[in-house]
């Protein structure tokens, strides 16, 4: 048997509620956060999420080809800011594209740069990988 020295945690020894962490010590471990003076929690706040969309790829009716349709955007978002998006992503991607009931369709097969665009934006998408 070891003899280890213990730490009375019964009520009855005497000292408050902390009697028993008494005599424990906290040098060597490492400091904790200090607090931003500045006051801005901005920096530190997660990025808010946008919301979830899914990509669709489709060739119907097209002439065989093919475009990425971002689709169910949640209602807060309103048309302008989809059209402001989509005019983004036209950039981004370098192709042609239209807004139609609220859904963006965009010419090519660049699902994997829509895919990072959106993700970098804050949105959760779904579909075609």
């Amino acid at each position: 048997m070891t003899n280890k020295k213990k730490i009375p945690t019964r009520g009855d020894v005497g000292g408050g509620l902390f009697q028993a962490f008494v005599s424990l010590e906290s040098h060597g471990l490492p400091e904790g956060p200090v607090p931003d003076e500045s006051g801005d929690s901005s920096a530190a706040a997660p990025a808010s999420k946008m919301g979830r969309v899914v990509l669709r790829k489709e060739k119907a009716h097209r002439g065989g080809k093919s475009v990425i349709v971002i689709d169910d955007f949640d209602a807060v978002h309103s048309e302008a800011f989809i059209s402001d998006l989509a005019r983004q992503l036209r950039q981004q991607c370098g192709c042609g594209g239209a807004v139609k009931d609220r859904a963006i369709e965009l010419q090519g097969e660049q699902s994997a740069k829509i895919r990072a665009f959106l993700e970098a934006k804050g949105f959760k998408v779904a579909g075609i990988r």
